[in-house]
């Protein structure tokens, strides 16, 4: 399955099927999943969406809410689709993680604005910051929410230097939660694959 590619009804599993093959899936989908993780410090990590990990989320949630008719199984590929890469984009879900609830809510409201303040960065090319939330806006001028959808929109020469090997950096420039990092070498091979061609 191309990283890039949107599911379609023929890429699903039906219940009985799935039930089957879940485990051995599940076991494929997480270690795929190891290398599309990046922790930005101690507290935050971005998660980044391909057509694997959408097709897991789509399978379980049929599963749960036990979907089988077509319209409800569209439904769910309309809602899960757009998390994946168009071919010159990542797609991440980044999230603000304390265990402590009390903790998480007083640090939250010490970083408003933090989803505008996450970027990527390929070799010697500019950052590039996360459009954050195209779905609904998350934050307010008080706090920021712990789960924020982002898509990071490539430039031509970045998405050449990476599958030319370059070097790829994330980080976030929020006073609040500063940190920057250089991913795998396995990270960023998984990452170049989301791009087309």
């Amino acid at each position: 399955m191309q990283s890039n590619a949107k599911l379609a009804r023929g890429d699903l599993w039906s219940l009985e099927e799935y039930s089957e093959k879940r485990s051995e899936f599940r076991t494929q989908v997480l270690a795929h999943k190891k290398n599309r993780q990046v922790r930005l410090g101690e507290h935050a990590t971005l998660y980044f969406e391909d057509a694997l990990t959408m097709k897991y989320q789509v399978q379980e949630m049929l599963r749960i809410e036990k979907i089988f008719t077509g319209p409800e199984i569209e439904e769910e590929l309309g809602a899960y689709n757009p998390l994946i890469p168009d071919g010159s984009n990542w797609k991440a879900t980044f999230m603000i993680e304390y265990p402590d609830a009390e903790e998480r809510r007083v640090a939250l409201t010490r970083m408003p604005g933090i989803e505008h303040k996450v970027w990527v960065k390929v070799g010697d090319n500019s950052k590039v910051y996360a459009n954050a939330n195209d779905d609904l806006e998350r934050s307010n001028e008080e706090k920021a929410s712990a789960v924020h959808f982002m898509r990071f929109e490539l430039d031509p020469a970045s998405i050449s230097d990476a599958k030319n090997g370059a070097t790829i950096s994330m980080g976030i420039d929020h006073d609040a939660l500063p940190y920057s990092i250089e991913v795998s070498a396995e990270t960023a091979a998984s990452l170049t694959a989301d791009f087309a061609g």
